[in-house]
């Protein structure tokens, strides 16, 4: 069930051309994920199992599989390695995919972040889910410029 948001969770939308059943495996296959999320991605899509995605050197976002409902709905937490304030297991991230026409509305909410870092987070969500939109539609996002930024 979904939670009501609040001003400081982040919520970001995005209309994609693929089904929900194409879609959903983006968030839970490691080899898909790094098509649009992350160069090394470690997942282990059942709950308490391992989300690890490592998109640069310096970035290395961890936490683990907490719901998975296929192909409607994925939730895990998700922190950043050595960041004390979102760090692994702070967060949790709730993804909805609800079909519309042929292809798929993703809802993205990230909850439990620490103040001040919520616009951050939000452009670092579109950004990954513009990446999504293309790949899952069976496109090439291109290289991804966050894969070599410290974040």
């Amino acid at each position: 069930m979904q939670a009501e948001t609040t001003a400081a969770d982040v919520v970001v939308e995005k209309e994609i051309e693929a089904r929900p059943e194409i879609v959903f495996e983006y968030f839970v296959d490691a080899d898909k994920m790094m098509g649009w999320f992350g160069r090394e991605d470690e997942l282990d899509a059942r709950t308490g199992g391992v989300f690890g995605v490592r998109i640069s050197d310096q970035v290395h976002a961890l936490g683990e599989f907490v719901e998975i409902d296929r192909p409607r709905r994925v939730v895990f937490t998700f922190g950043w390695e050595g960041d004390p304030s979102n760090g692994p297991g702070k967060g949790t991230v709730e993804v909805t995919l609800t079909p519309k026409g042929d292809g798929t509305t993703v809802r993205l909410v990230h909850r439990g972040l620490s103040e001040g870092t919520q616009d951050a987070h939000r452009d670092g969500w579109q950004h990954y889910l513009d990446r999504l939109a293309i790949r899952a539609a069976g496109g090439d996002p291109g290289p991804d410029k966050n894969a070599s930024a410290e974040m």
